[in-house]
């Protein structure tokens, strides 16, 4: 589940075949634009290696890169993929992005590799979650950051998608050794003005590892 988009609410997003039948079927299934989280709580980190986990089409991933990050995109479909590879070369900014086709359930990201790993609005089931966050987490170098997002619990989509799928910041901490990390946001933040969609606010995690 991306964000800047709203699902059909009948739509679980659940099974790679679907994601890729989405996006086949559209020229641009995401606007393009950066999480405004993202934005805000990349401003004042210092440049490095950025893993941006379930990527889309890249417009987090453009957009560290524009700043300068050397960054890894992640998604399970192939055709998000090479739009945002199509996007990067246009941008001049091919060099600095790797895309990588993966499911996050099982891919394994290499321990201590990146100075910022974010994961915006992927809402995975629990189980699939409590493995997840700290394999992500253990990506993070020391001094780096861990950034995870996702939208405030909605009953109506929580009664189609499963309500697991909705997981609070005091959630994703349970799955963590917070004796690693400084807490530097963990809560709900309420969305800029106009991006609301179909929600007014997300859960928001970040934490800096500790050196």
């Amino acid at each position: 589940m991306h964000d800047h988009q709203q699902q059909q609410l009948t739509d679980t997003g659940s099974d790679h075949a679907s994601w890729e039948e989405r996006y086949a079927a559209q020229e641009a299934l995401w606007s393009g634009r950066v999480n405004p989280t993202l934005a805000a709580q990349a401003a004042d980190l210092p440049l490095g290696r950025a893993l941006d986990v379930g990527c889309g089409e890249g417009g987090d991933t453009l957009w560290l890169a524009s700043r300068g990050w050397q960054v890894t995109g992640l998604d399970w479909s192939q055709t998000a993929l090479d739009r945002g590879a199509t996007q990067a070369a246009a941008a001049g900014l091919g060099d600095q992005v790797t895309w990588v086709q993966g499911d996050v359930a099982t891919w394994q990201p290499a321990a201590a590799a990146f100075d910022l790993v974010t994961a915006h609005f992927l809402h995975p089931e629990a189980a699939v979650r409590h493995a997840l966050v700290p394999r992500l987490a253990a990506a993070v170098a020391p001094g780096g950051t861990l950034l995870w997002v996702g939208h405030g619990y909605d009953e109506q989509r929580a009664a189609v998608w499963g309500a697991d799928r909705f997981a609070t910041a005091a959630d994703v901490l349970a799955d963590l050794d917070l004796r690693e990390w400084d807490v530097v946001l963990a809560g709900a933040q309420a969305r800029p003005a106009g991006e609301h969609d179909h929600h007014d606010a997300d859960e928001v995690v970040r934490l800096r590892r500790l050196e």
